[in-house]
């Protein structure tokens, strides 16, 4: 039987942090969907098929090997992505207690409503501090966001931002 692993995000733009997790959970599972998932909550920078395509982008030029599928959920519950292609395990990285907090109610209702385990991976110390949010914020005042994403992202933003 296939281990088959779901990472979900906003990935609004997609981080060195979100890329860790990526490559750390592609080695421990048989396939990987990074999953592009729309949140109504939030005010999105990029469009969803930019961002899948950032993600495509970042991983090849990390050369994060394994079986990797990047897609997009946008309608429906992410459980039911889930069990279309075969998954029964959701990847979080989780960098503090508050998104621990976060995290553990919707791990409870995943499980409950479609047997959906969660594994949170912890981020590596030198990316413990980086959120989309923050790169979003640094890169609409100016600031350098290289240190905190892909070479890809950066190029992105740096055009996207520049006047």
């Amino acid at each position: 039987m296939q281990r088959i692993a779901v990472v979900p995000g906003s990935f609004d733009p997609v981080t060195k942090g979100h890329l860790d997790v990526i490559e750390r959970a592609a080695g421990i599972f048989d396939e990987l969907h990074v999953v592009v998932v729309h949140n109504p909550d939030k005010n999105a920078l990029l469009p969803i098929a930019q961002r899948v395509a950032l993600i495509e982008r970042a991983i090849a030029d990390a050369g994060i090997e394994g079986r990797i599928v990047v897609a997009s959920w946008s309608m429906g519950l992410l459980v039911d992505y889930c069990s279309d292609v075969g998954a029964t395990v959701l990847v979080k990285g989780v960098r503090s207690q508050i998104d621990v907090a976060y995290e553990t109610p919707m791990a409870i209702v995943n499980r409950h409503l479609a047997g959906v385990e969660t594994v949170f991976l912890l981020p590596d110390p030198g990316n413990a501090h980086v959120s989309s949010s923050l790169v979003r914020q640094v890169a609409a005042l100016g600031g350098d966001v290289a240190p905190y994403v892909p070479p890809a992202v950066a190029e992105y933003l740096h055009a996207a931002m520049t006047p």
